[in-house]
């Protein structure tokens, strides 16, 4: 990149003038005038921006607030759609009983996690939509992530964990774990809203019955059971059960949005960046090259969709700052075409290594009669059944919101599967394959067994095996917690610099070594507030 200083970080005099947003100084470099506050509206082709972040996932999020509040203009680039109008039932997102044409993005019929119930198939056909739950199917295995403005956080269960200190080092070794404890984690927690519930109204409350039942059984059989944060509003919840306001997780809202009490990413920090009138927000809009610009900066070039996922135009932008936030799997995907197509050539070897599914696998177990697990359910999980030291598992007490009694526990349980995929370019048929395997789970399995077996061994229970097909009963075929691609120190720098183009960053969770120990995104947070600050302070 002209203009650099060999082997540094630091970019052209156009780049930091740009990226301290110093309308005057990027004038006159440039021959045109900056608007001193974000424009509205979608990027313009030919636009030139200081800083162009690819998501607005958490670490997309972080990063937009943080060069915001240091004075630089941050454009976000968002594949998915910016979910803010009401649909004609008067809500925005869909519910998780009925999903329509806003649940899925681009297909044509449903593919939920648990697809079963009784051993029959519970999918439904729907119309081809931008809708919010990506299920993107890979050899091996099908990875759900969120799509629209807010990422991740628009599908998730909101259970926001800290990972214990003695498993961190094994998470990233190369991270200053005392920095991220008394620093990077705390002002991730309180920048995500993270509270807990009231253990006496959760002792009463009928939509946590499932938990209790959870609570009881993983005690029973001598396993510590924990209260998990959460990002929900649980004074909204309490008013929820009281039906004093419009009912969110008490009426199935989870799987494709919520339309009221959890606090996604487009409440907290995408609300505080919008606030600082130097972000801006382009949905519907997807990069599809990055590569180093004659001028200095780069250039990138977007596709602009509608809502059937078609590109109605096609627009190439100049940044002097590119941050790749896209989500593991988007990040990694980009990165592994760019080097492999000849545009970023200089990537190292370890792009595309260390994808890992967060050890995620689900089941389902039949309680007896006398152990109903309630009608009502809370689709926001709040408690956790830990056998990490002794098993490798952590066991999330998940909701099942059918709406009817069902007698079932169910969970999700994050692993300590070593098992690690690749993101490869085809060139072929033009497109980046993942070469994870199904029998991969296996360690997933017989890590969550060490919980399962034994509960069931106490209580006299079976697993279920009608939930993920006929006879079926591991959910060993999908993940929610997509982690690595593009690994700290490894793919980038210790914080998250492509070191062979200054000026690109990575910043999400395609950083972290495919395991976290728990839900990924406080970790993903934190880790992006760590590096955005280090980045800002250095090579601003």
């Amino acid at each position: 990149m002209s203009g650099t200083v060999p082997g540094s970080n630091s970019v052209s005099r156009r780049g930091f003038i740009a990226g301290t947003g110093s309308v005057l100084g990027l004038a006159a470099l440039s021959g045109r005038a900056t608007p001193a506050r974000a424009a509205a509206g979608p990027i313009a082709d030919g636009a030139r921006v200081p800083a162009l972040v690819i998501g607005t996932g958490y670490g997309g999020s972080v990063a937009a607030l943080r060069l915001a509040q240091a004075g630089v203009h941050v454009h976000l680039i968002e594949m998915g759609m910016a979910w803010d109008t009401p649909g004609s039932d008067g809500k925005i997102f869909c519910n998780t009983l009925e999903p329509d044409h806003r649940s899925y993005w681009l297909r044509t019929r449903t593919k939920a996690p648990l697809n079963y119930f009784l051993g029959f198939p519970i999918d439904r056909d729907i119309s081809r939509y931008t809708g919010i739950l990506d299920a993107e199917d890979f050899s091996g295995i099908t990875v759900y992530q969120g799509r629209g403005v807010g990422g991740g956080s628009l599908v998730n269960g909101g259970m926001a964990v800290t990972p214990k200190r003695e498993n961190f080092a094994a998470i990233l070794p190369s991270v200053n774990a005392d920095e991220m404890y008394n620093v990077y984690y705390p002002r991730a927690n309180a920048g995500l809203g993270v509270g807990s519930i009231d253990p006496a109204w959760f002792d009463t409350t009928a939509c946590y019955q499932y938990s209790r039942v959870g609570r009881k059984h993983a005690q029973r059989s001598g396993f510590p059971f924990v209260f998990v944060p959460d990002v929900y509003d649980w004074d909204y919840m309490k008013q929820e059960a009281a039906g004093t306001v419009t009912k969110s997780a008490l009426a199935g809202e989870i799987l494709y949005g919520n339309n009221h009490g959890k606090k996604s990413l487009q409440k907290t920090y995408l609300a505080q960046a919008r606030a600082t009138g130097r972000v801006t927000v382009s949905a519907l809009h997807q990069v599809t090259s990055v590569a180093p610009a004659s001028g200095g900066g780069y250039t990138v070039v977007i596709a602009q969709l509608n809502t059937s996922g078609d590109t109605t135009a096609t627009k190439t932008v100049t940044a002097d700052r590119v941050f790749f936030a896209a989500g593991s799997v988007g990040t990694s995907k980009l990165l592994v075409k760019l080097k492999a197509t000849g545009a970023l050539p200089n990537l190292n070897g370890e792009i595309g290594k260390g994808w890992g599914d967060n050890g995620n696998v689900m089941c389902g177990r039949a309680n007896h009669l006398w152990d109903p697990t309630g009608s009502l359910q809370s689709t926001i999980p709040c408690s956790g059944i830990d056998n990490w030291a002794a098993g490798g598992a952590f066991a999330e007490v998940a909701p099942l919101p059918t709406g009817i009694e069902t007698f079932a526990s169910f969970y999700l349980s994050i692993t300590r599967n070593p098992n690690r995929a690749q993101f490869t370019w085809n060139a072929a048929q033009g497109r980046v394959d993942l070469d994870w395997q199904t029998a991969w789970k296996q360690p997933a399995i017989t890590m969550a067994k060490t919980i399962f077996d034994k509960i069931n061994s106490k209580e006299g229970t079976v697993y279920r095996s009608d939930l993920f097909g006929a006879y079926k009963i591991w959910g060993d075929h999908l993940t929610y917690h997509p982690l690595g691609g593009a690994v700290l120190n490894k793919a980038t720098d210790n914080y998250g610099r492509l070191t062979a183009y200054p000026g690109l960053y990575v910043i999400d969770g395609s950083l972290i070594p495919g395991n976290t120990s728990v839900n990924p995104f406080v970790t993903i947070t934190a880790l992006a507030e760590r590096n955005i600050e280090r980045i800002i302070a250095t090579d601003l």
